[in-house]
């Protein structure tokens, strides 16, 4: 009698173990933690992150993570950390908590628009992936990828087309340059290839001329018309004479650091250098500027006019007036010089 009543207490002790570990298991893996009031919160692992570096950004966002913590260890995930961005859901229980932030890794849109150097492109991906701008501009300016790909310092920024890209926001500065590389080859398509091959331009030369076109003018309807210009200068061997190239060469120059030039005077067009498109003919060795697709479409597909010159339009500010002859294009630009003049506008 005595030794039954030890193996009946024995048995509901066992009993309540068990159901305290069942309360415990189930607690720690099926009721809700997390702890904001948001429909979802988002943490960023990166790829040098541990387990501790990864509690930390949860604690903020559960209820209790000791009980996350002892489910983590129990699954193994403090040991097969993905690095990523994830969601957390309203109301996530701690198993899919870690379902998600060991499987379910997030893409993130990347965009960027006309940057005017590959140093500025680096700190605007950088803000939007997990590699950082010195990694990105190590990545962009390293001369064994130029050689292997067939680009220079010049033509480099030509290879990144301003636009809207899915990516994991973990993604490495040498992989972000290979899905850029991979844009740049499908965008120059069979098509596009032939339309430049019939102007006489290799691919490089075309980004050149597109990015002069783009910093003459963001107007698109405009910008087959203005490449239409450059290209019969190119045909009869004008100068192309680009404001915009003079300010280019002279951003390069100590005296210029930190300034805007709003107006292109003659001093400028004295500046040595190989992007003056005014001492030298034909096309500059590179790009000035990221140009927008607009103006690469603009160049492969100019309009095809009698146009020699164009000046700014006083009356329609970002466009332009167009001519075949110097005696009206001077008119045009003395209108547009009186225009500056009476803003104020002298250098």
């Amino acid at each position: 009698m005595y030794i039954k009543k030890i193996l009946w207490a024995i048995a509901l002790i066992g009993l309540v173990i068990a159901g305290y570990f069942a309360y415990f298991i189930y607690s720690a893996m099926m009721v809700p933690n997390t702890a904001f009031n948001n429909n979802e919160a988002y943490i960023y692992i990166k790829s040098t992150d541990n387990y501790t570096q990864v509690k930390e950004q949860l604690e903020p966002l559960l209820k209790n993570i000791n009980k996350f913590d002892a489910l983590a260890k129990q699954k193994k995930y403090v040991n097969n950390i993905k690095p990523g961005k994830y969601a957390i859901k309203k109301g996530m229980s701690n198993n899919e908590i870690i379902n998600a932030i060991r499987s379910k890794n997030l893409p993130v849109k990347v965009s960027f628009n006309n940057q005017s150097s590959l140093e500025k492109l680096a700190g605007r991906i950088a803000l939007q992936i997990e590699a950082d701008s010195v990694s990105l501009i190590k990545a962009f300016t390293d001369k064994a990828f130029y050689t292997d790909n067939n680009f220079t310092e010049a033509t480099a920024l030509g290879m990144y087309l301003p636009n809207s890209y899915e990516f994991f926001w973990n993604t490495s500065a040498e992989d972000f340059r290979a899905r850029m590389l991979r844009e740049y080859k499908a965008f120059w398509n069979t098509n596009r290839q032939n339309k430049a091959k019939a102007l006489g331009l290799s691919q490089h030369e075309v980004m050149a001329l597109a990015s002069i076109v783009y910093e003459e003018s963001k107007q698109a309807q405009e910008q087959p018309r203005i490449a239409g210009v450059y290209i019969n200068r190119l045909k009869i061997g004008m100068p192309l004479q680009a404001d915009p190239t003079l300010k280019f060469a002279a951003y390069k120059l100590p005296k210029y650091k930190n300034t805007v030039i709003k107006r292109v005077l003659n001093v400028h067009k004295d500046i040595e250098s190989p992007y003056n498109t005014y001492k030298n003919a034909g096309l500059p060795p590179g790009l000035i500027a990221m140009p927008d697709l607009s103006a690469i479409n603009a160049v492969l597909n100019y309009e095809k006019h009698k146009y020699l010159y164009f000046a700014a339009d006083a009356q329609r500010l970002g466009y332009h007036k167009f001519a075949k002859t110097l005696s009206q294009h001077n008119q045009n630009a003395r209108a547009y010089q009186r225009y500056l003049s009476s803003q104020g506008i002298n250098k």
